[in-house]
């Protein structure tokens, strides 16, 4: 079996986790979330949950990482006490990586194919029904939509069968570097563009008029499932890193660094997106339309449409990319647990069964377009999504927590233990009442609430 590898910086660690955590819906679905909830108002009690929610599972998960020193196909077997059955959620956990990918990969190609779109000028002189027009017929061709799909899946492989220190930590920390430095730029753009001031007014004004109209209890719903979700937990996405990183820093600093960089993208997301809707008088649209047909008629209406164009999809694809090298790396060290492979045979044989697995969804918008899972216009992506963020990922967090506080499980002394190896922010004692019987409760209450709305 090869010697596992660690970071080789600290700055990688932190970075691959937030990538990780950095995915399309940050862009997506956050600003929208945003705006529909009272803006400013409903960013606060966003806030609020993604610290006390989404912290406390995010360091269980890193904890039972680094102590086990595996993925989550072997983790719980390492930790748990002789006789106890916490090692067959590795199943669920394992496939729930499979099927993010099944349908991530597809949508990141989607992001790569409008980036190179953009910079052909694609978009140049379309009306909004001629945009609208250019999706659709993306989405009806079943061969476009794989061969973006396998580049994704080529450049994701390619990227982790370098090893983690060469291929992942550096390509990932050059990668979202430039995230940052491109949103950056776009941010600027967007806020000074003549009539920005009223969508800024929007995002940053906080509306707690708007919060009572919508009802207090579902915009809290709202704030926890997005402040839960965001950070991809549950699956041993993030558990993983733990597994590469020494013990020299406490993990409750490294997981705020993580949540505060991923805060900082959907942030910024709005930023880009609001001040320019409003500066053209265009509503923005939640999900596949807000990204592929809204923004490319704002961009439109911009000097320089092709270039903040690109730079945009640019920034989409190192999101979605940075998500998706950090979930084949999960997945590769699932066959390097189990079976003792190398990185390359793991990587050969994961793309292949990714690319075969993949297909059901690139499918799924034309060739079997009539499989409607939820009823009239959905498809089997709508599936694959409702199984990971509605089942594996509530459920697999709750694992994690009674796994990391129980004494049936890993338990709090082996927990804090490990939390709290090195130097940095110390996991604070205090909360042991409140991640012990409050936060399952709401982890089960995010569960069933994701079902309501999804059946409501």
């Amino acid at each position: 079996m090869e010697k596992r590898e660690k970071f080789s910086s600290r700055i990688g660690f932190i970075l691959i986790s937030a990538g990780c955590a950095i995915g399309i819906g940050n862009v997506w679905r956050f600003p929208f979330v945003t705006g529909q909830y009272g803006g400013a108002a409903f960013v606060l009690v966003y806030l609020f949950f993604l610290f006390a929610l989404g912290l406390p599972i995010m360091v269980m998960e890193f904890s039972v990482g680094r102590a086990s020193q595996k993925s989550i196909a072997t983790s719980f077997q390492t930790l748990e006490p002789e006789g106890t059955k916490w090692h067959w959620y590795s199943y669920f956990g394992m496939a729930g990586n499979y099927l993010l990918m099944m349908f991530y990969t597809t949508v990141a190609g989607w992001m790569i194919s409008y980036f190179f779109k953009m910079l052909k000028g694609d978009f140049v002189g379309k009306n909004p029904k001629q945009v609208e027009a250019v999706f659709g017929e993306l989405l009806s061709k079943p061969e476009v939509l794989i061969f973006w799909m396998l580049v994704v899946i080529v450049v994701g492989f390619l990227i982790c069968s370098l090893g983690l220190q060469n291929g992942v930590e550096k390509i990932t920390t050059v990668m979202m570097s430039c995230l940052f430095l491109v949103i950056l730029v776009l941010v600027i753009r967007s806020v000074t563009l003549p009539g920005a001031s009223k969508g800024l007014s929007f995002y940053l004004v906080p509306d707690f008029q708007a919060m009572k109209e919508q009802g207090i209890m579902k915009v809290v719903s709202a704030a926890m499932g997005q402040a839960f979700f965001t950070l991809s937990l549950g699956i041993g996405a993030i558990a993983i890193f733990g597994s590469y990183i020494d013990r020299s820093y406490r993990l409750t600093g490294e997981a705020v660094s993580v949540a505060v960089l991923d805060t900082l993208v959907a942030l910024m997301s709005g930023l880009i997106i609001f001040p320019a809707c409003f500066a053209f008088g265009v509503r923005p649209d939640s999900g596949p339309n807000l990204v592929f047909i809204t923004l490319p008629n704002v961009f439109n209406e911009m000097p320089g449409a092709r270039i903040w164009g690109a730079l945009f999809f640019l920034f989409m694809s190192f999101a979605a990319l940075s998500t998706i090298i950090a979930v084949f790396q999960n997945i590769i060290s699932f066959a390097q647990d189990l079976w003792g492979w190398t990185i390359k045979k793991a990587s050969i044989f994961n793309g292949i069964l990714i690319t075969i697995l993949s297909l059901p969804c690139a499918l799924g918008f034309n060739v079997w377009s009539n499989i409607m899972p939820f009823g009239a216009k959905s498809t089997i992506q709508d599936l694959e999504d409702f199984i990971v963020s509605n089942n594996i990922l509530p459920l697999g967090s709750l694992v994690y927590l009674l796994f990391c506080v129980t004494k049936y499980g890993w338990g709090w002394k082996n927990f804090s233990e490990e939390a709290n190896a090195g130097k940095g922010i110390k996991y604070p004692e205090w909360t042991r009442k409140y991640v012990t019987f409050i936060l399952p409760l709401i982890v089960i209450f995010i569960f069933i609430q994701g079902y309501i709305d999804k059946f409501k």
